[in-house]
């Protein structure tokens, strides 16, 4: 082309000069254009080898440039290869260490539910303790009301009955003084009449006996009254034993007292402790319910670990800067269309998250989201950078 460039110039020279040769002086001008002829000879000599060794020097740095292309070709696809292998080692570490966290929370989770369960099937215990304490407890103090009552009665009613027996006693003994007296009043008399009699009979034997005829039935008489104090002296026995009876009585009733107060005494000491099982009861229950709302808290927590685990997990299945099949040299040997190498469809049951980085956030950057979620190592697809990848745009052509 070069050549031809100037091949054109010279024969465009060539005919200015031939028209300016015919127009003026035609010897002059004949000279001037054969030594301007003659030096484009040599130029155009010249353009010839220059372009020659252009030529050479182009076929010589393009074999080189060829080599060092393949060269630098070779040296990328070992540095990917490496890379890739790299980029699995680590998608593989972080996929079991993710796992075995997750393994971990369900764990905890699961142990969590078994303590919960502990406590409910306590509660449930202890509520069905209170609630058979409460019935015996009732059971006991209806038993110990109705004994009280029935015992109050039978108190009342020894009491009347003391009473009446005590009113009836003293009664009998008062009109047994009375007989008592009156036949001590008659046994003297008839013993001062004896005497009179025998001071009598000593004096007439006649006058005795008529004397002692009206009183031939006095020993009779003595007899019955003998009879008579013998049964007032069995009757005052009897007396004496129904108020032994009576005082027997009363030491029962003054036992019965000692059991009422005794029972009364248990009954608080029943009462203080129910209350005491009620403030326990109370206790419990709230100690039940802080721990179910501590438990809910976890389980909240642990539900939101759950699902940045699963949020995680979806990232390094999904995200290009994280997945091994992202990797220029996966699409280089495995051409095709896009498709993620482990496909992710949540099901009904399973929780769909979505995520927007914001303008300022990378997004080949993993952020950890709690202090309790171990720090994860940045993308790395941020230490393959293109300035460190050699690519044929960048090379001197």
């Amino acid at each position: 082309m070069l050549h031809g460039d100037v091949l054109y110039e010279a024969v465009k020279t060539l005919g200015f000069c031939v028209c300016v040769f015919q127009s003026e002086n035609a010897e002059n001008k004949e000279k001037d254009l054969s030594l301007q002829l003659s030096r484009i000879r040599e130029e155009v000599d010249c353009t010839a080898a220059r372009w020659k060794q252009l030529q050479q020097e182009k076929a010589e740095l393009e074999r080189m440039f060829e080599q060092k292309l393949k060269e630098l070709q070779e040296q990328q696809e070992y540095e990917l290869a490496a890379l890739e292998e790299d980029l699995k080692t680590r998608y593989a570490s972080d996929t079991d260490h993710l796992k075995a966290e997750h393994q971990s929370h369900v764990e905890e989770l699961r142990t969590q539910q078994q303590e919960q369960v502990c406590i409910e099937e306590l509660t449930a215990q202890h509520e069905s303790a209170l609630v058979d304490l409460r019935t015996m407890h009732n059971i006991t103090m209806a038993t110990l009301q109705e004994e009280h009552a029935r015992t109050m009665r039978g108190i009342k009613a020894h009491e009347q009955q003391k009473a009446s027996l005590e009113d009836d006693f003293e009664k009998h003994r008062l009109s047994l003084q009375d007989q008592v007296d009156t036949l001590t009043f008659q046994n003297r008399t008839l013993r001062d009449k004896a005497k009179r009699f025998e001071e009598a009979l000593r004096r007439s034997t006649d006058e005795q006996i008529d004397a002692l005829a009206p009183y031939q039935h006095i020993e009779q008489d003595l007899k019955s009254l003998k009879e008579v104090l013998e049964m007032k002296n069995q009757q005052i026995h009897d007396q004496e034993r129904k108020i032994c009876q009576l005082e027997r009585v009363a030491q029962k009733n003054v036992y019965l007292e000692e059991k009422v107060q005794v029972l009364q005494q248990q009954n608080e000491d029943l009462k203080a402790r129910i209350d005491r099982n009620l403030a326990l009861s109370r206790q419990l229950s709230e100690e039940n319910a802080n721990l179910q709302e501590h438990v809910e808290k976890e389980s909240t927590e642990k539900k939101r670990l759950s699902r940045n685990n699963e949020e995680l997990l979806w990232r390094l299945q999904t995200s290009p800067h994280l997945s091994p099949s992202s990797s220029p040299s996966h699409r280089a040997f495995f051409p095709g269309p896009d498709i993620p190498p482990y496909p992710y469809s949540p099901g009904p049951g399973t929780p769909t998250h979505s995520y927007s980085p914001g303008p300022c956030t990378p997004t080949h950057r993993v952020v950890s989201p709690i202090s309790g979620t171990p720090t994860h190592r940045g993308s790395p697809a941020a230490r393959c950078s293109p300035a460190r990848v050699p690519n044929a745009n960048t090379l001197p052509r």
